[in-house]
């Protein structure tokens, strides 16, 4: 029997691991053979993975349509889809914010048909849009969820204040942050919160785009959107690489990889329940599988967390690139 937990209050129950699909965006990514994508989700699904992330905005549209293609010859009620809502496309390729009701409509429909799915089991807002009363957002959600075609909802990318905001007036449950062990300043107010209110979070760049799979020696230059980020460049990313491999023997204590130690260590916060694990090949499914059960002991943990504070007091503050 395949691991699933129940997702917060939305009822739906998920693998912890989750596939993300964020590297199907060629923008950030460059292009990425659909082939491998393909048959990456293929193989996550046949190794226990039903929880599957995408959203509109990853190559515009382009990533839903794999995904819609994965789930051709899959059963459905086996797989669980989470896409997100946020901006308005215009055909030059420009974009902005809008979660006006006719637009996340208008939206939803299109996603539904690209995916070939009646419904989509999680939605969630991309972002947050200052210009949308936020009524009017939790009255198109709630009704498209009495309508049936979206089960649940939440939001991501969202402070603490923005997300105590959006649930006054909608059933918003679940979550999707940036975080990491060197990007962990989401611990002083959202996982408290969230944790509290059992709402469900699903971590997306768990392994810091990465940087924490124990992969890199140092010396590699980026020719993606990596290259713009501190964290991947000069003495910094040197510091990194050699911070991560210097789990390995923690890592071989529990029979893990590098790879499978972070993912491990970072779903043992008691507030996290899902990572998304971004994937490019099927090794790389094949191992983050490995890591859904393991545990590691508590000195472990830390002992995980303060190898990585190369700043001495860790990267409480660090930032992502927004998806």
């Amino acid at each position: 029997m395949s691991e699933r937990i129940v997702f917060g209050a939305t009822g739906l129950k998920v693998s912890p691991i989750c596939f993300g699909t964020w590297q199907l965006s060629p923008r950030f990514w460059g292009e990425q053979p659909k082939t491998d994508a393909l048959e990456a989700m293929n193989v996550a699904f046949d190794n226990g993975i039903n929880f599957f992330d995408t959203a509109d905005a990853y190559g515009d549209g382009y990533a839903e349509t794999v995904v819609g293609e994965f789930l051709a010859d899959k059963p459905r009620e086996q797989v669980v889809i989470c896409t997100k809502v946020f901006n308005h496309f215009n055909p030059d390729g420009s974009r902005y914010p809008d979660l006006s009701p006719d637009h996340v409509r208008q939206r939803c429909e299109l996603q539904l048909q690209r995916m070939g799915i009646e419904t989509i089991d999680l939605y969630l807002l991309h972002l947050f849009d200052p210009l949308t009363p936020l009524a009017d957002v939790a009255g198109v959600m709630e009704d498209l969820k009495r309508e049936g075609k979206i089960r649940a909802y939440g939001v991501s990318n969202h402070t603490l204040e923005q997300l105590r905001a959006q649930r006054r007036f909608g059933a918003y449950d679940a979550v999707q942050p940036l975080y990491s062990l060197v990007a962990r300043d989401i611990e002083r107010d959202l996982l408290p919160y969230c944790g509290a209110e059992n709402i469900g979070v699903m971590a997306y760049s768990p392994l810091h785009k990465g940087l924490l799979t124990g992969k890199y020696t140092g010396d590699e230059r980026f020719t993606d959107f990596r290259r713009y980020l501190p964290d991947f460049q000069g003495e910094r990313f040197g510091r990194y690489t050699q911070a991560v491999r210097s789990l390995k023997p923690l890592a071989g204590k529990y029979g893990l990889s590098l790879y499978q130690l972070i993912l491990a260590a970072t779903l043992m916060h008691p507030a996290i329940q899902v990572a998304i694990v971004g994937i490019k090949k099927v090794g790389q499914i094949r191992e983050a599988v490995g890591a859904m059960g393991q545990n590691i002991a508590r000195e472990d943990y830390f002992a995980v967390r303060k190898a990585l504070e190369i700043d001495g007091g860790g990267l409480q503050d660090a930032r992502g690139v927004r998806k």
